[in-house]
């Protein structure tokens, strides 16, 4: 497959947030008011999600590691105004449970606040108090990418240039993976890191048999699946497919795998590549803005800023979006249209 001549955005990335007023204090210094900006927050404030408030998903792209734009097809926003990743909090509720946000400040052109979003780690409780407790405006950059990295969970296996089958945990750097448009490749660096299996960092499980894959594929959410259709069966005009794994959840053959924790691991070529997982063929780890934190500073040194292969990507342009997928047989559909 030829490849870009020209840098292009990387797929928006979609994230459930709450407004700041959805989100105020009950006890405290800052009593009633609504969720800030960490240089107005106060520790020990005790803040509650409203009644009946469901999050809504905020559409952004990148543009530094802390600065993003709204995205099209968002459901909340100015597409177009920019977003500045502004601190991660750390909320401790009555039983002792710790859950993690990210903050994220949505301004107009003058530089004024339009909008504060709250992005929590894991699922808010209505009727429940949540204690500030941590206020990180240092590193927000790195858990806001371990978010967006495309992740496989451990016991997945990777299919090598020789044919083999071997688990992810059991890789290597050096190791030669075979990828559907490079043929063998070498793995260049492999990320792991572990994470309680709630809200965004729930992996997504597609049962054995449900895109010809032998074995249960678990993935993190965001993660895509390249599909050849033998036939147009999913009406997207083109036979090559990038398919986010969380469209096609249908809470039977595809669904979250949440509770507990799991272990993530990143394979990092290259370049961007389609590799093969349980047989499924699955993107590797795309570096950009927001993922390059997670990466080992002298390994994000030597990248530099613009990445051949991850900056032009071949397979820009392959994404399905959500509306076409937005039915239970999604899958069933995938299926057919490439086995046949």
């Amino acid at each position: 497959m030829p490849q870009s001549k020209s840098s292009t955005l990387a797929p928006a990335q979609t994230l459930p947030v709450y407004k700041s007023t959805d989100f105020l204090v009950i006890d405290g210094a800052n009593l009633d008011d609504p969720l800030s900006f960490a240089a107005e927050l106060l520790l020990d404030d005790v803040y509650e999600l409203g009644k009946s408030i469901e999050p809504v998903r905020l559409a952004l792209h990148a543009v530094s590691e802390i600065k993003f734009t709204v995205a099209e097809g968002t459901e909340i926003g100015a597409v177009g105004s920019a977003l500045h990743l502004d601190s991660a909090l750390t909320f401790m509720s009555p039983d002792g449970q710790i859950t993690d946000a990210l903050i994220l400040v949505e301004g107009d052109d003058e530089g004024d606040i339009n909008e504060i979003y709250l992005l929590p780690l894991s699922p808010l409780a209505a009727h429940t108090s949540y204690s500030l407790v941590g206020i990180n405006t240092k590193t927000p950059a790195h858990t806001f990418a371990q978010v967006a990295c495309v992740s496989f969970s451990r016991g997945t296996h990777i299919t090598l240039a020789s044919g083999e089958q071997r688990r992810i945990e059991e890789l290597n750097v050096g190791d030669r993976v075979l990828t559907r448009d490079d043929g063998p490749q070498k793995v260049q660096w492999i990320g792991q890191n572990t994470v309680r299996a709630v809200g965004e960092f729930a992996p997504i499980c597609i049962k054995a048999g449900t895109l010809n894959n032998d074995n249960d594929l678990i993935v993190s959410p965001d993660h895509r699946l390249f599909i050849y259709q033998r036939s147009d069966e999913l009406g997207a005009g083109r036979a090559e497919l990038l398919v986010k794994v969380r469209y096609l959840l249908n809470d039977d053959t595809v669904f979250t795998k949440a509770g507990g924790y799991v272990d993530y691991f990143q394979l990092l070529f290259d370049s961007h590549q389609i590799i093969y997982a349980e047989g499924i063929a699955a993107e590797s780890m795309l570096i950009d803005k927001r993922t390059k934190p997670v990466l080992p500073a002298h390994i994000a040194k030597d990248m530099g800023d613009v990445i051949p292969g991850h900056s032009d990507r071949p397979h820009a342009g392959l994404d399905v979006q959500e509306g076409l997928l937005n039915r239970p047989d999604a899958a069933a559909i995938l299926r057919r249209a490439s086995a046949r």
